[in-house]
Order: structure tokens, then sequence, then C-alpha cells
């Protein structure tokens, strides 16, 4: 207990960046909420989004506890605000490529969140897949393989994680257009590989640099793909 009670009070400033995201992250959900009960609905099913929202900021809080006392990861350093505008505008990248197998394919009408909803809700649904499907399969991935592989250099251990971690959302996401019988094979395959390279740049970001930044990176891509383009294909593309 001492050396928790030390850990918050030397990580201080990385907790107090914690809790203000995610209070912000609770108070969108809740507007979006008492706004649209449905939503969510899509997203995280009939569970009530305040206490799901609630629950993942409780749980990112105990993760990241763990994390910092390991010393593997940070949730904010100051001194890598520099680096956030160095590597945003690869998030283009991704984003073109997206465009381009909508153009070709067509993905659905309803995709998206329509604007103006779409500010308040992907900020809070990008933070909730940060935690879900990068943070919490992370460590507990690492505190298995270093329980596992106690001899083990920890940096083939990082590697053999993060490229584990990196395949849970393209999958996750290629689910349905497999089972749809819409797609072609191409398409999801590019898909597949897009948000593969997306999801394994965002955890080397983690690494390089903290949590915030990663975060940050995924918003980047949401402005562009889910709120710009969202905006633009249904007037383009229907």
């Amino acid at each position: 207990m001492t050396e928790i009670t030390e850990l918050f009070s030397k990580e201080r400033l990385q907790y107090l960046v914690y809790i203000g995201l995610s209070a912000g992250i609770v108070t969108l959900t809740g507007i979006i909420y008492f706004s649209n009960k449905l939503l969510f609905q899509r997203f995280i099913g009939r569970i009530n989004p305040l206490i799901a929202f609630f629950i993942v900021t409780i749980l990112g809080l105990i993760l990241f506890t763990f994390l910092l006392y390991r010393g593997w990861f940070a949730i904010y350093q100051r001194e890598n605000l520099a680096g956030l505008f160095r590597y945003s505008s690869l998030t283009a990248l991704f984003v073109i490529i997206s465009i381009l197998v909508d153009l070709k394919v067509g993905f659905p009408a309803d995709m998206n969140i329509l604007f103006p909803k779409s500010l308040l809700f992907y900020p809070a649904i990008g933070f909730l897949v940060e935690i879900l499907f990068h943070v919490l399969p992370l460590t507990i991935l690492l505190i298995l393989m270093t329980t596992i592989f106690k001899n083990a250099r920890y940096s083939s251990i990082f590697w053999i994680c993060i490229l584990i971690v990196a395949l849970l959302e393209p999958s996750f996401q290629a689910i349905p257009m497999v089972s749809s019988n819409y797609f072609p094979l191409w398409a999801i395959a590019i898909v597949w590989l897009n948000i593969f390279a997306f999801n394994l740049s965002q955890l080397l970001i983690f690494k390089r640099y903290d949590f915030v930044s990663m975060y940050s990176f995924r918003l980047v891509y949401y402005i562009l793909w889910h709120i710009g383009w969202g905006y633009i294909r249904l007037m383009i593309l229907f």
C-alpha cells in the first residue's frame, strides 16, 4: 500500500491528466446519452453507457497504476507534446486508404454517427476503444509473458505482445464484413491490413510517448475519417 501511495505522489501529474480526461469522457457520454439514449446501443448493446464508461475509466486507472509501477508505459509526459504534431500527419495515409476502399465498394450509409453528434461521440468511443482494445489486453499479455518467460528479454516480449494486441481491432471489424457476404475479399484484406497497421502504429506511439499521444492519434484519425469524410460521403455517395 505504501508503494502505491508513493506512486500516486510521484506520478501526480499523470494521474491528474488521466482523471481529467476520464471526467471529460464521462461528461461527453452523459450529454450524448441524454440527447439520444440509443446512440451507443450498436456499439455496447443495452448496457447503460454512463455505467459502462465509468467502469472502463476505473479499469483504466487500475491498469495504468500497474503499468506505471512496472515502468512499462506512461499516461502523459509533458515533453512528448512536440512529437504529437510530427506523427499526426501519418493518420492521413490510413484515412486515404479507407476512403479509396469506400469509393470502390461503398460502406453502409449509416456507418458513421451523424454530424454534429459525431463531435461528441467519437472522442468518447475512442477512449473506450483504447482502454479495451489496447491497454487492457496489452497489460494482461505483458503480465503473463513476463511471468512465464522470466529469463526472456523484455524487448522480445514487448514485440510479441504488441503484435498480438494489434490483431484485435482489425479482426473485430473484419468479422461483420466477412459475415455480410457483400464485400469482396480484396476489400476485406485491405481494410484488415490498414487497421492492423494503424493499431501497430498506435501501440508503438504508446511505447515511445504515452497514452495521451496514442489516444490523440486515434482522435485525428476519427476527425478525418468518421467526422470529416463521414459527412462528405453522404453527399457524394448517397
